[in-house]
């Protein structure tokens, strides 16, 4: 990667340039979560994932649909993972010489979220077992499956999940901080990845925290959206100052 700079007062970030192929990736990765998402709220709503149920109850899902069971368990959402990769390395080399400490901090809690959020997904491994449930001849071989579905069910909300997925938050609330001083994504950009974060925080209110936490979606459909926009126009012209 080459940097070449073109130092103007306005802002830290103006007349940078990346003369390499990471923005269009990353602005090709937000565009592709943007259509994730709704898919993964679409099949939500068709088949609702079995909320404090069993393994045995997700047995069933996966034996009916296994796409949606596995949707369900958030297999999308690993994919989404994966794309954030290039967002993150993207955003940090627009963004840090606005804020570098930040911007490190930021991208450092990122990575590791995903890595604990890939790492406790459970969809592949109760495919298996779900597989080993429907082929079981004896209660007690069902009755193993269950079991060894239940500690992969716990381990996935356990507490590596809750560390990645408050790591991930704090790091879209620190870029969202830290966009609100740049040209290249613009004020609204800015503050869709603080509300959508903050707004996922949701999740920990008693009652209606999965309610609060979905509705989060919303802010970060548009901001995939918008980073898309501002990152290819970044890489097709350098700094384009937004509104």
């Amino acid at each position: 990667m080459t940097l070449s700079t073109q130092p103007r007062a306005k802002t830290a970030t103006e007349g940078i340039r990346v003369r390499s192929g990471l923005p269009r990736l990353a602005a090709a990765a937000a565009a592709a979560s943007a259509v994730l998402l709704p898919i993964q709220v679409g099949v939500f709503l068709v088949w609702p994932p079995p909320l404090d149920g069993t393994a045995a109850d997700w047995f069933a899902l996966l034996a009916d649909n296994r796409l949606a069971g596995m949707v369900d368990l958030d297999l999308l959402l690993v994919l989404d993972n994966v794309l954030l990769v290039p967002i993150l390395l993207a955003l940090f080399v627009v963004l840090r010489r606005l804020r570098e400490p930040m911007m490190l901090i930021a991208t450092a809690a990122g990575f590791l979220g995903v890595i604990m959020f890939i790492a406790m997904n459970p969809a592949v491994q109760m495919v298996g077992f779900s597989e080993d449930y429907a082929a079981a001849t004896s209660d007690a071989a069902r009755a193993n499956a269950v079991a060894a579905g239940e500690a992969v069910l716990a381990n996935w909300q356990g507490t590596a999940f809750h560390v990645g997925y408050l790591l991930g938050s704090l790091a879209g609330i620190l870029i969202g901080v830290v966009m609100l001083g740049s040209s290249v994504f613009g004020r609204v950009t800015a503050w869709l990845a603080i509300l959508a974060n903050t707004a996922g925080l949701g999740l920990y209110l008693p009652g209606v925290g999965v309610y609060v936490a979905v509705f989060s979606v919303l802010f970060l459909e548009i901001w995939y959206l918008l980073v898309s926009r501002a990152l290819w126009r970044f890489a097709r012209d350098g700094v384009r100052p937004t509104a």
